[in-house]
């Protein structure tokens, strides 16, 4: 099998897996409708295994067209980090001594904003966490912001379309949430050491810009489901449950090493192991860990970087051939199909970019990083977390687009016009 051919079959596969993001909804309908297949229907339901399956598939078809050497040599190839650490940080971010930690926290602030209860600890979900990202990095602030939201927000008695419209908040808040420093959002670590972007710069071109936005698309959302938020019953929050002070401390301790050992997984892997023996240790003060939720997440994110991979032949020649403005936008819409940090990672490629250009790209990949499941990604781990409370227990892909369009516009004229 030719080059050529291979990158088509690579492109094609990867199209097919699109595609199948925006139908899992119907998945878990035949499965309901054909129950003796229920289980392949729901397999396949899952949106978290898409990209993993279709990557299968993709690694199947090189090894029958040039050979299991070199398809073993290509998936080996891939750079897995991403993934081992969203598996990772999501585990240790959803513990019961961080997330009720974080909850205390929130509570304590929300008695001092002038709203009731209910109302400003869910703007503090869509708001204060996600910009959070910045320190804890994005995948750990989807996590917390998730957990939090969901007993409140995310839940069968708030209207879909509200829930839809805080969905695409919450995802476009994480991914330009993320842009106050220069280590926390996948799109622009992959440029800030080529582009010598450190976090200062950051927070003055985007940090401040995706601060406003990100107050806003919260300030919207929490006005949309006040009501619903009103009429929560009171047992909604997660009630306050005692976690000893050394517990709580050795647990943000991991959280942390694991953050500043980001892009070394062998390092990060070793304290996620003695994570988990201490869980064990002291397994009176811990719930069940989110394991299954966290693994599948890994896989989509692998299968994205297997699949991703093959895809620079038709993607970079865009890039590469836009002017600044349409750059932009460019990257907006491309980030909707492609994860949003493979499309910098090319942008970093070039040679000669302008600082204008350089700025159009970043800023409309992290603009775009709510659209769909695959934009941004810690947005597979916000699915895993939240799909249970939206009917068949599945987030339909045209839903996530049509809550995030208007806060996708609110991020993109804050990092036009401001």
């Amino acid at each position: 099998m030719s080059d050529t051919h291979i990158q088509w079959m690579a492109a094609a596969i990867f199209a097919i897996a699109l595609v199948h993001t925006f139908t899992v909804k119907q998945f878990e309908r035949l499965s309901h409708r054909y129950p003796r297949h229920a289980g392949l229907f729901h397999l396949l339901g899952e949106v978290e295994v898409v990209f993993g399956f279709w990557a299968i598939v993709l690694i199947i078809g090189l090894a029958l067209g040039t050979g299991g050497a070199d398809a073993l040599a290509y998936a080996e190839s891939r750079n897995y980090t991403e993934p081992l650490f969203v598996f990772v940080v999501m585990v240790i971010a959803a513990s019961r001594p961080v997330l009720l930690t974080v909850m205390n926290l929130s509570d304590r602030l929300a008695r001092m904003l002038p709203a009731s209860t209910p109302v400003a600890t869910a703007w503090l979900g869509l708001a204060a966490v996600p910009l959070l990202g910045s320190l804890i990095t994005e995948p750990a602030a989807m996590t917390i912001a998730a957990l939090m939201l969901a007993p409140q927000v995310f839940r069968p008695m708030v209207p879909e379309r509200a829930k839809y419209f805080a969905l695409g908040v919450l995802f476009v808040n994480v991914s330009i949430g993320g842009t106050l420093t220069s280590y926390a959002a996948p799109p622009v670590l992959m440029v800030a050491a080529t582009w010598q972007w450190d976090s200062a710069f950051m927070l003055a071109n985007f940090g401040w810009k995706a601060a406003i936005a990100v107050c806003i698309n919260a300030t919207a959302a929490t006005f949309v489901l006040r009501d619903s938020l009103n009429a929560a019953p009171s047992g909604a929050s997660t009630p306050v449950v005692p976690v000893p002070w050394p517990v709580v401390a050795v647990h943000l301790g991991f959280l942390a090493g694991v953050v500043l050992l980001a892009h070394h997984p062998v390092a990060f892997l070793a304290l996620f192991l003695m994570f988990l023996g201490f869980t064990q240790a002291y397994g009176r003060h811990q719930s069940p860990l989110i394991l299954k939720e966290a693994l599948l997440v890994g896989f989509f994110l692998a299968g994205l970087v297997v699949l991703g991979g093959m895809q620079q032949w038709w993607l970079q020649p865009i890039v590469s051939s836009l002017a600044p403005l349409q750059l932009f936008f460019g990257a907006l819409g491309l980030t909707a199909i492609t994860d949003n940090a493979a499309l910098t990672y090319l942008g970093s490629l070039i040679v000669g970019m302008s600082d204008e250009s350089k700025y159009m790209l970043v800023a409309g990949a992290v603009a775009g990083g709510g659209l769909t499941v695959i934009a941004n990604a810690p947005n597979p781990a916000g699915v895993a977390l939240l799909k249970r409370g939206f009917a068949d227990e599945t987030i339909s892909a045209g839903g996530l687009l049509m809550g995030a369009l208007a806060p996708t516009c609110v991020a993109a004229a804050a990092f036009l016009l401001l």
